[in-house]
């Protein structure tokens, strides 16, 4: 998923992408998977000279790969879709105000509480804590090491560190993180409901599926986890500000002025569950910065304004 923050930000690519053409590129890609440069120029309608500015400025943007393969007939130029996903963040006045924004990472073997039952684990970049389906591991002191680690039952939560300045209140809270079901394969599709709270309200769903993703192996997940089951996940964002909560940028409830960003302590406490009573049972993996397909750890974004601007923009 590309991230942009802000219309500013975005305003390179809007323009790419104001291209009947270069639109009609993308479509084909999304279809097809990968075509080299005469398939798209046949599909199109085009000359490969007139087709080679539309190809360079997708992949200025990041938005398609080209990749130069040996074939039968020479070196072919093989176009493929770099990003399937883009959200954009209209809070300009947000994110263009860094004064007042500040980023942290929570490594997902930090966290604070749980309550876990097996099938579960827990892995580090070099190995597998314990064995699989015990439950203690997860008190481990190898558990701050983990890289990927999964249970079918329970919760996993974090404190996320309040950096606020003196007399400053939160506007908006982002937070990413890639995590999928527990189980995975291609044998069948399964599936998922995973809940998300913030101090201790719930804050929206999210029905995973193993369906959605293929069981290649991950680009960071270590070659010696050479099993198909859990090797990546898919890059999750919920977005939490004053009028409502968005999970990959759809709104999934109102929230308001008074919105809890913060709990009694001060803190801002983020919880992942997942429970066999739900319908669908799927239970959880989370996936660190040497573990899946994206380099990063649990993100966040905490945007926040001084009291008295606060309560002048009510």
């Amino acid at each position: 998923m590309r991230r942009i923050n802000g219309l500013r930000e975005g305003l390179e690519l809007f323009k790419t992408l104001g291209s009947e053409v270069r639109m009609r590129i993308l479509s084909l890609l999304s279809g097809n998977g990968e075509m080299n440069l005469g398939e798209l120029a046949q599909a199109l309608g085009v000359t490969q000279g007139a087709l080679t500015t539309h190809i360079r400025m997708l992949e200025q943007q990041d938005l398609i790969l080209v990749e130069v393969r040996h074939s039968d007939r020479g070196l072919q130029k093989i176009c493929s879709l770099k990003e399937n996903e883009i959200l954009l963040n209209v809070y300009p006045s947000f994110e263009e105000n860094r004064t007042n924004m500040y980023r942290t990472e929570v490594p997902i073997g930090h966290y604070t509480d749980y309550s876990v039952r097996p099938g579960c684990g827990l892995m580090t970049d070099s190995t597998l804590v314990g064995t699989s389906n015990d439950a203690r591991v997860f008190s481990y002191p190898e558990r701050l090491e983990a890289q990927m680690f999964w249970f079918h039952d329970g919760y996993i939560e974090y404190r996320i560190p309040n950096l606020l300045p003196d007399n400053h209140r939160i506007v908006q809270l982002t937070i990413s993180l890639e995590m999928s079901c527990a189980e995975q394969g291609s044998l069948q599709d399964l599936y998922s409901d995973i809940d998300y709270y913030l101090n201790g309200r719930k804050i929206g769903s999210w029905l995973a599926s193993t369906g959605d993703r293929s069981v290649s192996h991950g680009i960071y997940t270590p070659a010696w986890n050479v099993s198909p089951m859990r090797q990546h996940g898919f890059l999750k964002m919920l977005v939490i500000n004053n009028s409502a909560v968005f999970i990959d940028g759809v709104k999934v409830m109102d929230t308001g002025t008074d919105w809890p960003f913060l709990d009694e302590n001060g803190d801002m406490r983020f919880r992942i569950e997942s429970h066999p009573s739900k319908e669908h049972p799927g239970g959880i993996a989370l996936y660190g910065d040497r573990f899946g397909n994206y380099n990063q750890n649990i993100q966040v974004i905490v945007h926040s304004m001084p009291d008295e601007q606060y309560s002048q923009m009510l």
